[in-house]
C-alpha cells in the first residue's frame, strides 16, 4: 500500500495558544486518518493480497493520498481543504474533500452563518447563487452535472463543504453528490458581493 499524506502547520509568533490551537486541529485530522489507514486498509489489503497469491491472480497496491491546498491566507484568515484520495481496486479511485477556514486572532473555527447577520437565511443565499451558476454551466454542457441537478444541489448542501478565497467563499459537492464521476469535486465560487456582504477577516 503507497501512502502519501502532507498537512499544514502555521507559525504565529504573537498567538501561540491560537498556532497551538489550529495546530492540534490539523494534527488531530492527520492521526485519524493514518489510524483508520493503519488499521482498517491494512487489514483489506492483506487479505487481498493473500486471496491474490492463493489464486494466482494479479496484485495491484492500493494508493492512499491525503493532501491538503490553502485556499485563503490573509486579512487574519486561513481556509484550506484536505483531498482524501483512495484507491482501492476497480476501474477508478474515489476522493473525499473536507475543509476548515479559521479566524487566526482567536483561532476559532469559521462556519458558513458565521459569515452572515444573524438570523439571516444564509443557506437561500448561497444556494440562489449556486443554482444560478449551476444553470449557466449546465447550458454550456448538459453533460456536466446529473439531469435532476438542481433537486440534487439543495438536498446535497453542505454548509460546512467550503471554502474562503480571497473574494468570495466557495462551496463544494462531493463526487457524485450533483454530478458523475468525470466531472468530480464540483466548486462554485460565489463573490461577497453576490450575497451583500463584505469581506471578513482584520479589516
Amino acid at each position: 500500500m503507497n501512502l502519501d499524506i502532507s498537512y499544514p502547520e502555521i507559525r504565529l509568533d504573537q498567538k501561540p495558544a491560537v498556532q497551538k490551537n489550529i495546530n492540534d486541529s490539523y494534527r488531530s485530522t492527520v492521526s485519524q486518518f493514518y489510524k483508520y489507514v493503519s488499521t482498517k486498509l491494512y487489514n483489506d489489503v492483506l487479505k487481498y493480497y493473500k486471496d491474490t497469491v492463493k489464486n494466482g491472480f494479479p496484485f495491484h497496491a492500493y494508493d492512499v493520498v491525503m493532501k491538503y491546498t490553502v485556499t485563503l491566507n490573509d486579512n487574519c484568515l486561513l481556509s484550506t481543504y484536505f483531498d482524501r484520495y483512495e484507491y482501492t481496486g476497480g476501474a477508478h479511485g474515489n476522493t473525499i474533500r473536507f475543509s476548515n477556514s479559521w479566524d487566526l486572532r482567536t483561532g476559532y473555527h469559521i462556519n458558513m452563518k458565521d459569515l452572515f447577520k444573524r438570523g439571516e437565511n444564509y443557506r437561500r443565499l448561497v444556494l440562489a447563487q449556486i443554482l444560478k451558476q449551476a444553470d449557466i454551466n449546465y447550458k454550456q454542457n448538459p453533460y456536466l452535472y446529473f439531469e435532476n441537478y438542481r433537486e440534487l444541489i439543495v438536498k446535497n448542501f453542505n454548509p460546512r463543504s467550503f471554502n474562503l478565497t480571497p473574494t468570495g467563499i466557495a462551496p463544494y459537492y462531493q463526487q457524485y453528490d450533483i454530478a458523475p464521476y468525470v466531472t468530480g469535486i464540483v466548486v462554485f465560487d460565489i463573490s461577497y458581493e453576490s450575497l451583500g456582504r463584505v469581506n471578513p477577516g482584520c479589516v
